[in-house]
C-alpha cells in the first residue's frame, strides 16, 4: 500500500474508533431500545490551543433500517438554545425525561430518520470554547463556519452517512443558521447528497416576526389596550430585540416592557393561553422575555424578576408543562453527563439557553 493511501486508511480508522468511543451504552433510566445512539465532541478550531473549540452532538440512529433512512441535522435557535435539550429531549428525540427515568417518545423523528442534534455555537449547552475571547467575536458567519467544520469532521467519524439523503432542519433563530450553513455546503468541495432544508417557526426578519407577538397578546386579552398602545407608540418587540442584541437598552423600552411583563404575569403560557403551566417552576412558563440575551446588566434587578425571557420552546400536543424543568434537572445529573460523554467547561451547570 502506498504511503498516501496508508495515511488515509489510518486516519479513517482513527475516526471510526472515535465514533465507537462515543457510543452510548445506556442513559440513566432509559427504556430498552433497538437502535444505537452516540454523543460526544467534535473540535472545530485550528491547531492553536488557545483557540480550542468543541461542539457537542447527540446522534440517534433510526429505529428501523437505519442504513436506508436519511440523515437529518437539527439546529435549535435562540440564539443560544440547546438542540440536545430542546430538540432531542423536549421536542422530537426518542426519550422524554420523567423524573428519574426516561420514557419513549411516540412521535420521535428517529422513526423516520437518523437524527443528528448539534449544540451550536460554542458556549451553548455542553459545547465550549477554551478561550472566552471567542464569545466577543461571535457572529452568524462564525457559527456557520464552525457548523460546517463540525459536519465535515463528524462525517469522517461516521463515513457510512456521507452519501445519504441529507436534510438540514431547525427552528427559531435557525432561520439564519440553516440557510447560512447550506450556503457554506453549496460553495464548498464537500460532496453531500443535500436534498433540502426545513425550518419551523423561523426568525427571518425582525419587524414581521417580532411585532406579530404584540398583536397576538393584545388580541387574546393578555395585555390591556393601554399596554398595547405603548407597544405601538414607544417600543415594539422588534425594537426590543435589536436593543437586546446590542446590549443598549433605552429607557422607553425598559419602561414599556416592565408594564407589559407585569400584565402578562406568570400564570399563563403565552404560546397556548389555555394550556396547563408548570406551577413548580420558579420561572415564568415559556414567557416572552426569558431568553438570556434580555437579562444583561443594563436591566435593573426589579426587571430581572419580571422579564423572564424569549423562550423559543413551543407547546406541543399532549405536552408536559414541566418538561423544561425535568430536562434541565436530568442533563445536570453527573451520571447522565458521564453516559453522554459530556463535561462542563467554564460553567457550573448545563442550561437550556445560554447568553
Amino acid at each position: 500500500m502506498k504511503s498516501g493511501k496508508w495515511v488515509g486508511f489510518v486516519t479513517l480508522l482513527l475516526h471510526v474508533c472515535f465514533s465507537r468511543a462515543d457510543k452510548i451504552v445506556a442513559l440513566p433510566g432509559q427504556p430498552k431500545v433497538s437502535f444505537q445512539h452516540f454523543s460526544g465532541y467534535v473540535t472545530v478550531h485550528d491547531e492553536k490551543p488557545h483557540r480550542q473549540r468543541a461542539l457537542f452532538y447527540y446522534f440517534v440512529e433510526a429505529e428501523t433500517m437505519p442504513a436506508s433512512k436519511p440523515l437529518v441535522l437539527w439546529l435549535n435557535g435562540g440564539p443560544g438554545c440547546s438542540s440536545v435539550g430542546a430538540g432531542a429531549f423536549i421536542e422530537h428525540g426518542p426519550f422524554k425525561p420523567n423524573g428519574k427515568t426516561l420514557t419513549k417518545n411516540a412521535h420521535s423523528w428517529n422513526k423516520e430518520a437518523n437524527m443528528l442534534y448539534l449544540e451550536s455555537p460554542a458556549g451553548v449547552g455542553f459545547s465550549y470554547s477554551a478561550n472566552n475571547s471567542f464569545y466577543t467575536d461571535l457572529n452568524d458567519e462564525v457559527v456557520a463556519r464552525d457548523n460546517f467544520v463540525f459536519l465535515e469532521r463528524w462525517l469522517l467519524m461516521f463515513p457510512q452517512y456521507k452519501n445519504r439523503d441529507f436534510y438540514i432542519t431547525g427552528e427559531s433563530y435557525a432561520g439564519h443558521y440553516v440557510p447560512q450553513l447550506t450556503l457554506h455546503i453549496i460553495h464548498s468541495k464537500l460532496k453531500l447528497n443535500l436534498k433540502g432544508i426545513a425550518i419551523g417557526n423561523p426568525l427571518l426578519e425582525f419587524v414581521t416576526d417580532m411585532n406579530s407577538a404584540d398583536q397576538y397578546y393584545w388580541s387574546h386579552g393578555l395585555i390591556s389596550d393601554s399596554a398595547y398602545e405603548l407597544l405601538l407608540s414607544f417600543c415594539n418587540s422588534s425594537r426590543l430585540m435589536r436593543e437586546a442584541l446590542t446590549q443598549s437598552f433605552s429607557s422607553d423600552c425598559l419602561s414599556v416592557y416592565s408594564e407589559v411583563a407585569e400584565e402578562l404575569g406568570k400564570s399563563v403560557d403565552k404560546y397556548d393561553v389555555i394550556a396547563d403551566v408548570c406551577l413548580s417552576s420558579g420561572q415564568s412558563p415559556m414567557a416572552i422575555f426569558s431568553h438570556p440575551m434580555f437579562l444583561g446588566p443594563q436591566f435593573s434587578s426589579s426587571l430581572h424578576s419580571q422579564l423572564d425571557g424569549f423562550s423559543q420552546q413551543q407547546v406541543k400536543v399532549e405536552a408536559d408543562p414541566c418538561i423544561e424543568d425535568k430536562t434541565t434537572k436530568y442533563l445536570n445529573r453527573k451520571d447522565v453527563q458521564k453516559a453522554l460523554h459530556a463535561k462542563l467547561v467554564g460553567i457550573t451547570s448545563w442550561n437550556l439557553c445560554n447568553k
